[in-house]
């Protein structure tokens, strides 16, 4: 892609005039402060910053009423409610993932990709960990301005979209289907495991993973084929005994997204899709042998 940012910003950026619907039942984040959220929600402006009066606006609308809500919860709802933009993903398929957030939050919640929903993401986890991992290090710079609370690191990608029909056939390669970890997958050399990662992603066991990046709508685009594998494998070597993981897949209209999560989430651990998300649940492999890498 020779401009990716120019890209990427003509994406983020373009006007939807839609408003971002309320996201009804929030009780993680606004338990006694819904009144306070749908008068955000109808208020409209033209431009969102962070300047000390939209500070003070934050703060006034979680405390009217109903308490003080965190600053970063606060300053999520006014932005969302102020800014020209929507989040990528559409109402229903947002819904998605707020169910499980719901029953499973504060949880440690793993991101590929950092956008116009990542406050969203960082506040319906608060009082959880919430990491965004986001290959574009200029764009991160210019997310982090306006929301510098965001945990997010840069990974570097060495796929392109074009290479997913050889890096398929990898389903049925034991350097990457017979590793207990990521870390085994890389040092046996299979292409699909992500290198370069930081240490977070190690040192932390991910309740939740959104695949929502890297960008992979050219042919010359990393593609989403490392993330995807990359998921399921923090799933399956999670300790036995902590429970599964959710892990959520965006765009499955496209193909990669849709062959990928399929070949190395499953089928048999595909629990629902609505829209362009489909959401896996991967239980722990660890400690388990001969467990199939699908079931």
């Amino acid at each position: 892609m020779s401009s990716p940012m120019h890209v990427r910003k003509a994406i983020h950026f373009v006007s939807m005039k839609a408003k971002l619907q309320s996201f009804g039942g929030l009780r993680l984040l606004l338990v006694g402060c819904l009144a306070a959220l749908l008068l955000l929600f109808a208020v409209r402006t033209l431009s969102f910053t962070t300047s000390s009066a939209t500070a003070t606006a934050a703060r006034e609308a979680a405390e009217a009423g109903c308490g003080k809500l965190p600053a970063a919860v606060a300053q999520a709802m006014v932005h969302y409610a102020t800014a020209n933009v929507t989040p990528q993903q559409t109402a229903a398929e947002i819904g998605v993932s707020l169910r499980v957030l719901q029953r499973r939050a504060p949880c440690n919640f793993l991101v590929f990709g950092l956008g116009l929903d990542s406050a969203m993401w960082a506040a319906l986890n608060h009082g959880g960990r919430t990491v965004f991992l986001e290959e574009d290090a200029s764009w991160i710079a210019s997310v982090k301005a306006g929301h510098p609370g965001l945990e997010s690191y840069h990974v570097a990608y060495d796929t392109r979209v074009t290479d997913a029909d050889e890096l398929i056939a990898l389903r049925h390669e034991p350097a990457c289907t017979s590793q207990p970890d990521l870390a085994a997958a890389a040092a046996a050399s299979c292409r699909l495991a992500l290198r370069g990662l930081p240490p977070v992603f190690h040192e932390v066991e991910w309740d939740l993973i959104m695949v929502d990046a890297p960008t992979g709508w050219t042919p010359e685009s990393p593609g989403r084929m490392g993330a995807i594998y990359t998921a399921g494998m923090a799933a399956r070597a999670r300790t036995p005994g902590a429970g599964a993981t959710e892990v959520f897949v965006h765009d499955v209209d496209r193909h990669v997204e849709d062959t990928f999560s399929k070949a190395f989430l499953c089928d048999g651990y595909l629990v629902e899709q609505v829209g362009r998300i489909r959401r896996f649940v991967i239980p722990s492999h660890r400690d388990k042998d001969g467990t199939p890498f699908c079931p």
